[in-house]
């Protein structure tokens, strides 16, 4: 039945093949007769040009092929590789919408900027690994005529994954599975861990595996910067403010097996502008969710979840707001400049942060001690009593370690199973997801992208297939079993 219901849902093709609004005629036809009138009202008002009696630049425009939700890096991938991708040129007007100017409480920026290939699902591993290509040639995609080249300091230093006796053999599976998807790792045993990493102390540690290329951490922030500019020199259109509701059609169908189900179109997105009581509709062929941490609500707009339990219809986004807290420390006895991007099997995890024995880290807590995601206000305690003991027990230099700052970000987190979304919606069929990473989004970021406007512009993965990552999972209860979230 779900089959059926999917192919029902994507059966009407691709978005490059014909881009329309509901009331018939491609949208770029409407900008031409749009620009007629314009000339038409011109010729009949006395005193020369006619300008508008208000401002409206703020505004969005009435109309774009396809509006995304959310303008951080995964929003903004969407937008680059669709630009990348149309055919012919300038035949697709993208807008974005983001609420938060300043991405002062977005995920992006506030993260620690890892990247790996350390995964146990072979599509992690794909996504990675050609991201950190996309990130190590960052200005053969991203270059804008007459600026600067963009410095993503990326510091290739690896991950090292540290596995306690229980959990030696997933680890041995998972760098099988991660070596045949090309990812260069080793296996290492406590005393080969002492040799090369001698400030460690093995005491609890069975093996180790150690990420030998193409691993290390990055700036999140020139990544946004530099994948905004590009867009924008692209075409691609910004709006400041929130989106708070969709306009729908509907139309109910019957499956090969005699169930009814209703299928939904998004023909108006309602942005209210930033800072005002007013909002603009927007009418559309296509939305993008790629809203991070707010996804779940902005699903929620679209009726997504909203039916009977247990139904298809009935099926929520799972996809929350988790408080995060990082914390930066100084150390002067400290790892040195070889330092990697450690995770220990407590859930601990720290790298180095510049040139000067300073370091970045923290832990996730467990469902128990989950913190109030309502504010980014920091728990000081939990570095006391969660982070550093297992820290100075790991690295006995870090008993002597000071905290400078501290600061909480949120992760998009998918309570099914911490994994992406990534696709279309089976019954809304035109909202397609970018979104759910649950900690991992910013470092898969560029190949997320790409597999979203594939779909979108051709109607299935081409480069990478995802479809273990598609939203009908949460209706069929099929996890996508990923054993390395930090």
């Amino acid at each position: 039945m779900l089959r059926r219901t999917l192919l029902l849902g994507l059966g009407r093709g691709p978005l490059g093949r014909g881009l329309g609004t509901h009331r018939g005629g491609s949208i770029l036809d409407r900008d031409g007769k749009m620009s007629e009138i314009k000339k038409k009202i011109r010729s009949i008002l006395p005193g020369g040009d006619w300008n508008p009696l208000y401002d409206t630049s703020y505004l969005p425009p009435e109309s774009s092929d396809v509006v995304i939700v959310g303008g951080g890096v995964l929003g903004l991938s969407v937008a680059y590789w669709l630009k990348k991708l149309e055919k012919p040129r300038g035949a697709i007007r993208v807008l974005v919408v983001e609420r938060d100017h300043t991405y002062s409480r977005a995920s992006t920026v506030l993260s620690v900027g890892g990247i790996r290939q350390q995964f146990s699902v072979p599509e992690n591993v794909q996504l990675s690994l050609f991201s950190i290509d996309f990130l190590r040639n960052i200005n053969e995609y991203l270059a804008v005529a007459d600026d600067p080249p963009l410095d993503i300091q990326f510091n290739p230093s690896g991950y090292l994954l540290l596995a306690s006796e229980k959990g030696a053999a997933i680890m041995e599976n998972n760098v099988k599975v991660q070596r045949q998807e090309g990812a260069k790792v080793c296996l290492m045993s406590p005393e080969q861990l002492r040799n090369k990493f001698p400030w460690i102390n093995t005491e609890g540690v069975a093996l180790a595996s150690y990420g030998m290329e193409h691993e290390g951490w990055f700036d999140p922030w020139c990544l946004l910067q530099g994948l905004r500019r590009k867009v924008q020199s692209m075409g691609v259109l910004f709006c400041r403010g929130e989106v708070t509701r969709f306009v729908s059609s509907s139309n109910l169908m019957k499956t090969a097996s005699g169930e009814e189900v209703n299928l939904k179109r998004i023909h108006e997105v309602h942005v209210k502008i930033d800072q005002s009581l007013e909002y603009q509709p927007v009418e559309c062929a296509i939305v993008i969710n790629a809203a991070g941490a707010w996804s779940g609500q902005v699903a929620e707009l679209a009726g997504i979840g909203k039916g009977p339990p247990g139904t298809l219809q009935g099926t929520k986004l799972p996809v929350e707001l988790r408080k995060r807290y990082v914390y930066l420390w100084h150390c002067p006895q400290g790892p040195g400049l070889e330092t990697p991007f450690v995770i220990d099997p407590s859930g601990t995890y720290f790298r180095r942060e510049g040139l000067g024995h300073n370091y970045l880290g923290g832990c996730s807590p467990t469902e128990e001690e989950e913190p109030d995601p309502g504010n980014l206000e920091v728990d000081h305690d939990f570095f006391q009593d969660r982070v550093w003991p297992p820290l100075a027990q790991r690295v006995p230099a870090f008993e002597t370690l000071k905290v400078r700052s501290a600061w909480a970000g949120y992760y998009d987190y998918n309570t099914f199973d911490q994994n992406g979304v990534v696709g279309p919606h089976p019954l809304v069929i035109n909202m397609y997801f970018a979104t759910g990473f649950s900690g991992h989004g910013l470092q898969q970021a560029p190949a997320v992208g790409r597999a979203v406007a594939e779909m979108v512009l051709e109607g299935h993965f081409q480069t990478i297939n995802l479809s273990s990552f598609l939203f009908s999972r949460f209706y069929s209860g099929e996890k996508v079993q990923e054993h390395n979230i930090i």
